[in-house]
């Protein structure tokens, strides 16, 4: 966190500082939302643009970048898809968290848990990227599917 010369002049008592944590901690995630208007396809077209678009920040001095960027476009294209078209609310909701180990990507909110990836051939694909997947009950009752890149 930066401070103008101001508020550096206001920070004795006024301002509290901020924990190196918590420094750390800002910038590290992305969201996106995709409205109800959005079809299946254009919401994979636009979650996959915009992970490209932010996906450097995240990234930005690791080693692997490109290889893990695009390791990241193909989960998020793909549980984007599936939630796209098992959609249970209105909004579909995405985020991306850099760890410094993992990029944990979440799409939300789906109906029902995840198909078989026999049902679903994209999951192979996701399945081989990542470390770990799971879901979760979502507030709106649905379910968010969260995976797990390793950096």
């Amino acid at each position: 966190m930066t401070l103008s010369s101001t508020e550096r002049g206001l920070r004795g008592g006024l301002l509290t500082p901020v924990a190196p944590w918590r420094r750390l901690a800002l910038g590290r995630e992305i969201t996106f939302c995709l409205g109800p208007d959005v079809t299946p396809v254009d919401a994979m077209a636009r979650g996959v643009a915009f992970a490209r678009r932010t996906l450097p920040m995240l990234l930005k001095g690791s080693p692997a970048e490109q290889a893990i960027s695009e390791d990241a476009i193909s989960v998020v294209r793909e549980l984007v898809d599936i939630t796209a078209r098992r959609r249970h609310s209105t909004d579909i909701l995405g985020r991306i968290v850099a760890d410094g180990a993992h990029l944990t990507v979440s799409v939300g909110e789906a109906q029902g848990p995840l198909p078989r990836p026999d049902v679903e051939p994209g999951l192979y694909l996701v399945r081989r990227l990542v470390d770990d997947i799971g879901q979760y009950r979502g507030d709106e009752g649905g379910y968010v599917t969260w995976a797990s890149v390793p950096v």
